[in-house]
């Protein structure tokens, strides 16, 4: 036998040896020698036969080999030994740390986002535009709406100090609820993420530690809990983070055009030393925000990873709070960060100062124990047994993971709250992707009978102009407006001229046979100003369905999206002439015309054409009637002040145009130009939950107020006193 042979024999046999011990080859019925391999000396063709027919059986046994390990590892797993994991016993004092906090932040974001503070203005108006995700849902009367945020905080007060913890959770979670499904323009992530949390809560054990129920129920004074109470709450940060970085990896955001001008911040100083503001806008916001949410999540759960993690995700919040105004979110995220830590964290904080301390907790009943974990506690009967509770407990926390994996790339089903971005804002972690901009709306009044065409301010009942970027929030805006309109024109009829000539006011409609048309121009990550819907569909008769598309939306001119680097070259260019010099940026599609009125403030207003091709007309009250010019791509014409004018794209692609203007007003009072970044470079305190406390005692008593007024009134009839907001022309 040759040295080549030998060596081929003595591959094959290391081969064998790796995958599995001869003392197991038998048994699972595997032979490499079994093939018939003819080795003679000076047979080279032999030889090579043989060679290849044993590199053949050596991969199928490899194979083989791993199909088996996989068909064991199925075999060893099963449900019930899913079930035991879930619920083996841990420590109780991180969850009751971890519980105490969120309480707590509840109870500083009550009177702030949750509107504690204005709920006079938020509900006091019956006539108010609110937006429910289901149209039964309809708020209650402001008194009741008042005490309904007095059992919040009842509720968020027992979460806090874990008494009552099962009653305080469903007095804080139901509630909140009810008011955030009341009104989708105030939807948020982490509005939705707080529902979450209370809701997991509910179910758990989380006063077994640090907690009122503790000190009086010797059960729950610092006992076990399953460690499902843990993996829930860890598995909602694990996705609220990943989620939010897969959704990260569109290219607005990608290519830097979701947030701008966040550079000059103060928060950025350390990078300002070696990168520019927009260096920073590209590298440190954009691509180190979403490399971090991606992965943070995974460092937070290796141990060897986890300090210097929590060290980049702790500074990643603290400079969240200041860039942005989004409540309690990143204080509840810095609280919840030691749930990727050990469950008993703060037992062996504890011990460095004190050193006498029980680091132990006691067994519970809402535990399985092991046969080895019985025995060392031989005087009490443990369960050991999996019951039909524990199966079903399970497999609702198993069905919660896929609902949370599913409901943020659902937006295939829900069609109708897919508009320029998919699905409602509040479930799909898409945070901060997308900036809006919006430059105009028209809200269009037409009554059917007369001819008559009345403009309506925007604002009207309505509290924010969220609703005016989804499609299903506009109709039902269009549903309130004809409801409140109909309430006008009943009062007018009812006035005694009214009823003596049998008309109305030239201000008013009359009759329910109106339309309703709103124009709604923004723009999205920095594109022009567009429309979004179209302007001749009368909301009134929409045939909106949340399975369906929405049929009047107006698609992203995304074919001008390379031209946005243009566009920040010619503001760039028309910032430098004067601290008043500005432009506007518009697109518009072909057949359709934009009315403007440019205001005596501004001076030397130019339109230039960008792209496609417009006809620009101005009417001309005297003569009654209207002149104009057509304007190809790259020209240019001065604009008139203090007359309606029209811009028509009359060219077969859509138009892109600018308006370039100086503000002579502010100008002449000697106004210090808004930056671009806003508040951005104002130097906050360092201790963002000391920084505003004045505000937030000042927004807690306002909510008191309000609760304790609305009580009496319930009571004793007592006057109700509330504000009211005060509409001024513009």
């Amino acid at each position: 036998m040759t040295l080549h042979q030998i060596k081929i024999i003595a591959r094959l046999t290391f081969s064998e040896n790796s995958y599995n011990r001869s003392a197991n080859l038998r048994n699972l019925g595997w032979n490499f020698f079994r093939s018939e391999v003819v080795m003679k000396e000076g047979n080279g063709k032999a030889f090579s036969n043989g060679c290849k027919e044993e590199e053949e059986v050596s991969h199928k046994g490899i194979m083989t080999y791993r199909s088996f390990k996989f068909k064991t590892f199925l075999e060893r797993a099963s449900y019930e030994k899913l079930v035991k994991y879930m619920y083996q016993p841990k420590d109780p004092s991180s969850l009751g740390v971890i519980r105490f906090m969120f309480g707590l932040l509840m109870l500083v974001d009550l009177p702030e986002e949750r509107g504690g503070s204005d709920i006079d203005l938020r509900w006091g108006e019956p006539r108010d535009c609110h937006f429910p995700l289901f149209s039964f849902l309809q708020p209650l009367k402001f008194p009741h709406m008042s005490l309904l945020y007095g059992v919040m905080w009842l509720g968020a007060c027992g979460i806090m100090l874990g008494y009552k913890f099962r009653m305080s959770t469903f007095l804080f979670g139901l509630p909140y609820w009810y008011i955030l499904l009341l009104d989708k323009s105030y939807w948020n992530n982490h509005s939705y993420l707080f529902g979450i949390v209370t809701m997991l809560l509910m179910g758990s054990s989380a006063n077994h530690y640090f907690s009122v129920d503790g000190i009086f129920d010797e059960t729950k004074r610092n006992r076990h809990v399953p460690y499902w109470n843990y993996f829930i709450l860890k598995f909602q940060f694990f996705m609220l983070y990943f989620l939010a970085g897969l959704k990260k990896t569109d290219l607005e955001w990608l290519e830097g055009y979701s947030m701008t001008n966040l550079g000059s911040h103060w928060v950025f100083l350390p990078f300002k030393l070696i990168l520019t503001h927009e260096q920073i806008d590209y590298l440190i916001v954009h691509w180190f925000g979403f490399l971090l949410d991606l992965t943070i999540g995974f460092w937070m759960l290796i141990d060897f990873t986890r300090p210097i993690a929590m060290i980049f995700c702790a500074c990643f919040h603290l400079m969240n709070s200041r860039l942005f105004s989004i409540g309690m979110f990143p204080y509840v995220c810095l609280a919840t960060m030691p749930l990727f830590c050990a469950e008993n964290w703060p037992r062996r904080l504890q011990s460095i100062f004190i050193k006498k301390i029980n680091i132990q907790s006691s067994p519970h009943s809402s535990c399985i124990y092991t046969e080895e974990q019985i025995k060392e506690y031989k005087d009490l009967q443990l369960p050991k047994d999996i019951t039909w509770r524990h199966k079903l407990v399970v497999g609702l926390l198993l069905t919660h993971c896929g609902l949370q994996a599913f409901l943020p790339y659902s937006h295939f089903i829900t069609k109708g709250y897919n508009n320029w971005t998919n699905g409602l804002y509040g479930y799909s972690w898409d945070m901060m992707v997308h900036s809006w901009d919006t430059n105009l709306v028209v809200v269009k009044v037409v009554d059917n009978n007369s001819g008559g065409e009345y403009f309506l301010d925007p604002e009207a009942w309505t509290q924010n102009e969220r609703w005016t970027k989804h499609a299903d929030m506009c109709v039902q805006y269009a549903q309130c407006l004809k409801k409140n309109l109909m309430l006008d024109l009943e009062q007018e009829k009812s006035r005694p001229k009214a009823k003596l000539l049998n008309e109305v006011g030239p201000k008013h409609i009359t009759s329910e046979n109106i339309s309703i048309f709103i124009d709604v121009w923004c723009s999205l990550n920095g594109r022009f100003q567009q429309r979004m819907f179209d302007p001749n569909y009368d909301l009134l008769q929409a045939n909106w369905s949340p399975f369906k598309p929405v049929e009047w939306l107006k698609p992203v001119l995304s074919e001008y999206n390379d031209l946005r680097s243009q566009m920040n070259r010619i503001s760039q260019n028309v910032f430098s002439w004067s601290n008043y010099s500005d432009v506007l940026f518009i697109a518009d599609f072909p057949g359709l015309h934009l009315e403007n009125f440019i205001t005596e403030d501004l001076r030397n207003v130019t339109l230039t054409v960008l792209e496609g091709e417009v006809f620009y007309e101005v009417e001309d009250e005297h003569a009654d009637q209207s002149f104009g010019i057509r304007l190809n791509k790259n020209e240019s014409v001065p604009v008139e002040v203090g007359v309606f004018h029209k811009i028509h794209t009359i060219s077969s692609t859509p138009s892109c145009y600018m308006y370039v203007y100086v503000n002579k007003t502010r100008e002449y009072l000697g106004d210090a130009p808004k930056s671009v970044g806003g508040d951005r470079d104002v130097m906050y305190s360092p201790f963002p939950l000391l920084e505003d406390v004045q505000f937030r005692i000042d927004s807690f008593l306002r909510m008191v107020a309000h609760i304790s007024n609305s009580f009496l009134h319930v009571l004793y009839d007592h006057p109700l006193i509330r504000r009211s907001r005060l509409q001024f022309s513009k």
